[in-house]
């Protein structure tokens, strides 16, 4: 708590900012950082009162006010002759300084975005913390064992309970004017209705009271959701952040070394780089037969299975990465389920239901998240996640950057008609997150946007009225940044390889880089360029907004 305490002197003595006289960082050693860290957590959580965070305007208001003095207390340490790993940790910690700066000045989800406020989650997320703004405390599902436990199932009855009041503290909070925020929020809401009910019905014979908390906050939950569909008509506001503040989030926060408009120019340039190459390849394989979806259940069991059998023997045997017990385990639990359809499943199935091992690449994702748990970073500053998605560029952009690279690594070289599918995948990518750049750019509505991803889908696989690209595209719109990081991370991966491989006269041995890669952890992608290569290049550019 020193650090609090030191917090609550400046702001006392007025000293919050460089045109005061300069106060004496207590920050001198790294291990002084991993200090401020853990209390600058413990700040940056809001208060709960009878287990429900306080978001209220003057909670906010409270924890904004000593923001710059946290600030000022980080900048002022002296970081000189500390390593470039130290020297990371640190811009780690500034980076979420400047994210709870961008939340309360720009974003303010507590009160613009009524998704802000679902409570449960029933599905995992693939990244190391749950993507877009979330309250604090929300009920993530997978993280209980199941069976549920008779201990487990009274601890998520008791936080189901906490559903009604939250709600009611959520519509006194919510005051914004976000018309398409406020919209789609509407739906977000519904989709944990509907989950909440499905979890009421699976545990009525097992957990009767836990049932029964779960059909409470399902009509608590209802009863939101009709709250916010009597006002979305008067909500006539513009929802995204604009191209300025745009354009500060991705060089403060999520630290690369763009602007808005040079991420239009990039998006844009890989939209057309995976059109023209799909159709070349469609040239290529036009006298070979279409690719077909599964069927069956037992079909999808044995191709499913067969492709992690195909990626581990690729990855081992191909030296692409350092194999650890973990990662097959990883992948193999990504294997769900058959679903029957008699349409178009979502996008990411269409592609799957094809070839399965496509997706398998971009499974990268479940072998972070297990190397979080297994092999933890040695600097507690990394071994978390950090706040306000800021490992973007790194997890979506490594995921992502996986499938074109195995491929040219040789992954498909037997299927060519599987090779159509990468090309489908990056245009489909480059297309949402235009369209999510337009909507913060405010030229495009929420839904104008999705129309655009759609018709630069090839294939006709995202329908713009489809679950897929309506989630996608309101998911970007709460979270800038997010929805190009897929992409600009891939192009950011690329260009270490290219420095990595310059650096070393061309004797470019992948397990090695792959090795040193994951060792840097889940963090900005100019941080772990730096790291490798010695070149804080981006980094700087970053900065220096140039």
């Amino acid at each position: 708590m020193r650090w609090q305490a030191l917090i609550l002197i400046l702001i006392l003595c007025g000293c919050t900012g460089p045109s005061n006289p300069q106060p004496e960082s207590t920050i001198e050693s790294h291990e002084d950082l991993v200090g401020f860290f853990t209390d600058w957590r413990e700040y940056v959580t809001p208060n709960v009162i009878d287990g429900i965070p306080d978001y209220s305007s003057e909670a906010m208001a409270k924890q904004y006010a000593a923001l710059e003095s946290w600030r000022t207390q980080l900048e002022y340490a002296d970081t000189t002759g500390w390593p470039v790993s130290e020297q990371i940790d640190w811009y780690l910690v500034w980076i979420e300084i400047n994210g709870l700066d961008f939340a309360h000045r720009v974003k303010q989800p507590w009160r613009r975005d009524p998704a802000f406020y679902v409570w449960f989650y029933p599905s995992p997320t693939d990244v190391p913390e749950r993507e877009a703004p979330n309250i604090h405390g929300a009920i993530e599902l997978p993280k209980y064992t199941q069976p549920l436990s008779n201990d487990d199932a009274a601890d998520l009855a008791a936080r189901l309970g906490r559903a009604a009041p939250l709600f009611e503290q959520a519509k006194i909070n919510l005051t914004g004017e976000a018309h398409d925020l406020w919209r789609t929020g509407e739906r977000s809401i519904r989709s944990q209705s509907r989950a909440l009910e499905a979890l009421a019905e699976r545990v009525q014979d097992s957990h009767p009271d836990l049932a029964t908390a779960a059909l409470g906050a399902r009509n608590a939950s209802e009863d939101f959701a009709d709250w916010i569909a009597e006002r979305s008509d008067t909500k006539k506001g513009i929802s995204g952040v604009g191209k300025e503040n745009y354009t500060w989030n991705l060089r403060n926060v999520h630290l690369l070394p763009y602007s808005w408009e040079d991420q239009v120019l990039l998006m844009q340039r890989e939209l057309d780089r995976a059109h023209s190459a799909l159709r070349l390849e469609e040239h290529r394989n036009r006298d070979l037969p279409r690719l077909t979806k599964i069927q069956a259940p037992e079909e999808y069991d044995r191709q499913f299975n067969a492709a992690v059998d195909e990626y581990m023997a690729f990855l081992r045997e191909d030296e692409i990465l350092p194999i650890k017990d973990y990662i097959e385990p990883a992948l193999r639990a990504r294997v769900n389920s058959f679903t029957p359809s008699e349409g178009l499943r979502g996008f990411f199935s269409e592609i799957t239901y094809r070839d399965p091992l496509v997706m398998r690449t971009h499974d990268y994702h479940w072998i972070d998240l297990a190397r979080l748990r297994e092999e933890p970073h040695s600097s507690v500053i990394r071994q978390g996640p950090l706040l306000y998605n800021a490992f973007d560029s790194r997890a979506e952009g490594m995921a992502t950057g996986m499938e074109e690279m195995m491929m040219h690594a040789g992954l498909f070289d037997d299927k060519p008609s599987t090779r159509e599918l990468i090309w489908i995948l990056l245009a489909q990518r480059a297309a949402r997150g235009l369209g999510g750049l337009y909507q913060h750019g405010h030229e495009m509505s929420l839904d104008e946007a999705a129309t655009f991803a759609s018709n630069w889908t090839p294939w006709d696989l995202l329908p713009a009225d489809g679950n897929t690209i309506q989630g996608e595209e309101q998911f970007y719109l709460r979270q800038p940044s997010y929805g190009t990081s897929y992409v600009i991370g891939k192009l950011v991966v690329e260009r270490l390889i290219a420095e990595y491989a310059r650096q070393r006269d061309g004797e470019f041995v992948l397990s090695e880089f792959m090795d040193e890669f994951n060792a840097s952890g889940i963090i900005p992608m100019s941080l772990i360029y730096w790291e490798m290569t010695g070149d804080r290049s981006l980094l700087d550019q970053a900065l220096s907004g140039e």
